[in-house]
């Protein structure tokens, strides 16, 4: 499987961004990928006041564009995350469209960005944001795959449920920032993806100086193994990777972490709402 990371620059300009992500998914479907992925608030500058003015209901321009963009170009299309209006609350929303167009799966930010780092960054998304309960995965004719956004890759046990729930890899658009994502970015991708013996990809914003929040991007794809396949820098691009989903089976053959898991003593499961 080929898959692309759009690591794109996000504009004030709700249409201009979704016009931006089209024209690269056209461009990486002609390079040959089946999956493309976008980043976080890809057609939202990432500020709090923002979400509720961009949200749109699912079904609605956006997401009729973006599925007519995966269907025209006859790709799997993670669509990043937007802000999802659902009556009077607002959610960091990610849709998974399949070759047709169709929606194969949608998950809304479990964990919501609300943090105060002394000398760095304050951010508080449950200023605006509701946070979502539902876990997303999705069959493709590669294998199962499972979806985060961002903060939550911070949380083992999200991943370990997709895991259990048979993703062979994660995919994962996130916005982490200039204080977090040199420190932390590359460390919860690998840890993650050797945890769970998953590939994991993670996609971002291109870094844009001039914006309110400076993105952290260097986009990447990391193997069930902890090895980092591909990256970028922090600058717009598109990253591509083969994948071998089926990888994931030989590695936890080699290392039988799942089975070995001592569910007598703990466990990992959906309890309840």
């Amino acid at each position: 499987m080929k898959i692309a990371l759009i690591q794109m620059k996000v504009q004030k300009a709700n249409d201009a961004n979704i016009q931006s992500a089209c024209r690269q998914v056209t461009t990486a479907a002609q390079a040959g990928a089946d999956l493309v992925l976008l980043p976080e608030m890809f057609c939202c500058p990432y500020e709090t006041a923002n979400f509720p003015l961009y949200a749109q209901p699912q079904g609605g321009a956006n997401w009729s564009t973006l599925s007519a963009c995966a269907r025209e170009n006859n790709v799997y299309l993670v669509a990043g995350s937007m802000p999802e209006r659902d009556g009077e609350a607002v959610f960091n929303t990610c849709y998974a469209f399949d070759r047709q167009g169709k929606q194969l799966a949608k998950y809304r930010k479990m964990h919501l960005f609300d943090v105060d780092i002394k000398g760095g960054q304050r951010f508080f998304e449950s200023e605006t944001l509701t946070a979502g309960s539902e876990l997303a995965v999705f069959d493709t004719e590669f294998g199962r795959m499972g979806l985060m956004i961002c903060f939550d890759i911070r949380f083992p046990e999200l991943a370990r449920l997709l895991a259990l729930q048979g993703a062979k890899t994660i995919l994962v658009p996130a916005a982490f920032n200039m204080t977090t994502g040199p420190a932390h970015w590359e460390l919860h991708f690998r840890s993650r993806a050797v945890d769970n013996q998953v590939f994991l990809m993670g996609c971002s914003p291109a870094r844009d100086l001039s914006a309110s929040y400076h993105a952290y991007g260097h986009s990447l794809v990391v193997s069930p193994w902890g090895e980092i396949l591909a990256k970028l820098e922090e600058q717009e691009g598109i990253l591509y990777c083969d994948v071998d989903l089926q990888k994931t089976e030989a590695v936890r053959e080699q290392l039988p972490l799942l089975k070995a898991r001592r569910t007598d003593v703990y466990d990992t499961r959906i309890v309840g709402r």
